[in-house]
């Protein structure tokens, strides 16, 4: 990778950032909702990825990012749901990373072992 990509990369996913928090701060919380749940750095990076290294990367990739989701980013989204009116966002937010983190680490050891999504 060169650093114009590295640098094209990184501004194509801060500009999706801003735009999402930008919505949410400016009342537009349909929008932000919207935004958010728009797959937008799976969708950049696919775009990439399938420049770069074609249709079968896109593929395996997808694959491991749809169980991958299941496995840690579904529990994650949960444990701050249930969390946040209990124990308030911050510490939910905290407490959620903790879920993911542990889950996402487990299911890339297993990725791993089994060389899953090659």
């Amino acid at each position: 990778m060169t650093l114009k990509e590295f640098f094209l990369y990184f501004i194509t996913g801060g500009i999706f950032t801003v735009i999402i928090v930008a919505l949410e701060e400016s009342g537009f919380r349909l929008w932000s909702g919207l935004a958010t749940l728009m797959p937008v750095f799976t969708l950049v990076s696919y775009f990439f990825i399938g420049n770069a290294s074609g249709g079968l990367a896109v593929s395996q990739h997808s694959k491991f990012v749809l169980i991958g989701t299941l496995v840690s980013w579904v529990p994650y989204m949960m444990t701050i749901a249930i969390l946040a009116p209990k124990i308030g966002s911050n510490k939910a937010i905290v407490w959620g990373l903790v879920v993911f983190f542990v889950l996402a680490l487990i299911f890339l050891t297993v990725v791993d072992k089994l060389h899953l999504f090659q």
